[in-house]
């Protein structure tokens, strides 16, 4: 390819708005939306509210459900067919007008949705745009203001409605009780979008790229006070997965709760498109947690989540270092799901046990390119328990 990479995005971008420009070349659309919502965050706290919908009918839930993206096989030329196809409708709304008009009500009830939704919308003028790509929101296809949407049967999801109905219930407190619940993540962050919980004069509505860490954090946060209170894990662990051309390593260790996600991007992939080297780059907290916001963004707090529900399932403690090879077929980037599902599936599997970090990275060499020296430099968890465990021979 002339840009450098193993497969052009721009190329597989092309190809799919290709075969949807003939479907939405015009100034009104039907179709099935999965459901699905955007909230912009420009302007904020004036924003674009509206619905994603396929010009296509039948069973669409696939379109939004991340969930079920790595379980479905789901590869990258898939993926952004499918959400090439979801073209955005747009209200500019401030974030507290809940109610501003039927289109943004039935916006907000599509939020809330549990099935597919038939609906048609019309617009001021025909969609633009190309396919929108995000580090943390999954991509869609091009948008235009709403003039008109018309919603069919809206089949709410029970448990949501309940916490939507209550409106003294703390936001928070709604979160935590739907994932406990067995809610899908990301069908308790659209429902966040919209402002769907929390006490009423207090709900607004909340960028998607914004509710999606919000939830992920909370959710981390809380389930990671039962992490620091539970016994050590007995011996050093890996887990690893590989999907869509990441490479994952979770490693373990059994000393007090400390995180890291370190990530290296090779070049020619999403976030290093003309790089010579490898970049590489992290955050992480100790035992105290973070006060500021991670450096390397959303997934960090989707990664932080899923290992926490491991451990509380487990009802264990440890450390925990996650280690992202993002070879150069990942020629684009698919927002934090892929980083919350593809550890998920990682601690989801057997780990391979070891009596010696020495051992651990033994084997996590044989799984990663990047050599084992180079992980540790960028690593401040375990450049603390390798220095940690020296002094210690020493007293």
């Amino acid at each position: 390819m002339l840009c450098g990479k193993e497969r052009c995005p721009v190329v597989a971008r092309a190809y799919q708005q290709a075969k949807t420009a003939p479907l939405i070349d015009r100034t009104n659309i039907d179709g099935t939306s999965p459901p699905a919502v955007f909230i912009g965050r420009y302007g904020y706290p004036y924003v674009a509210v509206g619905p994603l919908i396929p010009p296509v009918h039948g069973d669409t839930m696939i379109y939004d459900v991340p969930e079920l993206w790595l379980k479905e096989g789901i590869d990258i030329d898939r993926f952004i067919q499918f959400r090439s196809n979801l073209v955005r409708g747009k209200t500019l709304v401030n974030i507290f007008d809940l109610e501003k008009n039927r289109m943004v009500e039935d916006t907000r009830y599509m939020a809330l949705a549990n099935n597919p939704t038939d609906m048609e919308a019309e617009f001021t003028k025909k969609p633009q745009g190309r396919l929108v790509i995000d580090d943390n929101v999954p991509p869609f296809g091009p948008s235009a203001p709403l003039k008109k949407l018309d919603a069919g049967t809206l089949k709410l999801d029970h448990r949501i409605e309940r916490a939507f109905c209550d409106t003294d219930l703390l936001a928070a407190e709604a979160v935590k009780s739907l994932y406990k619940d067995g809610t899908y993540v990301s069908k308790i962050q659209r429902a966040f979008s919209v402002g769907a919980f929390g006490i009423k004069k207090s709900r607004r509505f909340v960028p998607t790229r914004w509710s999606i860490t919000a939830v992920d954090s909370m959710l981390g946060e809380h389930l990671k006070q039962d992490t620091k209170e539970a016994p050590l894990i007995n011996e050093f662990r890996v887990y690893e997965h590989h999907s869509l051309d990441n490479n994952w390593v979770v490693l373990m260790l059994p000393t007090s709760w400390r995180y890291e996600l370190i990530e290296a991007w090779y070049p020619n992939t999403a976030w290093n498109p003309y790089g010579k080297d490898v970049a590489i780059m992290s955050s992480f907290e100790f035992f105290e947690g973070r006060k500021t916001y991670a450096e390397i963004g959303g997934c960090y707090y989707a990664a932080r989540l899923v290992v926490n529900e491991a451990l509380t399932r487990e009802r264990r403690q440890a450390s925990v270092v996650i280690l992202r090879e993002a070879l150069p077929g990942y020629i684009l980037p698919v927002g934090v799901w892929n980083v919350r599902e593809n550890v998920r599936a990682a601690v989801a599997a057997a780990p391979h046990k070891f009596a010696t970090l020495d051992q651990s990275f033994e084997f996590i060499r044989t799984r990663l390119k990047i050599p084992i020296r180079q992980w540790i430099e960028h690593s401040a968890v375990l450049h603390d328990y390798i220095y940690q465990r020296r002094i210690e021979d020493y007293t």
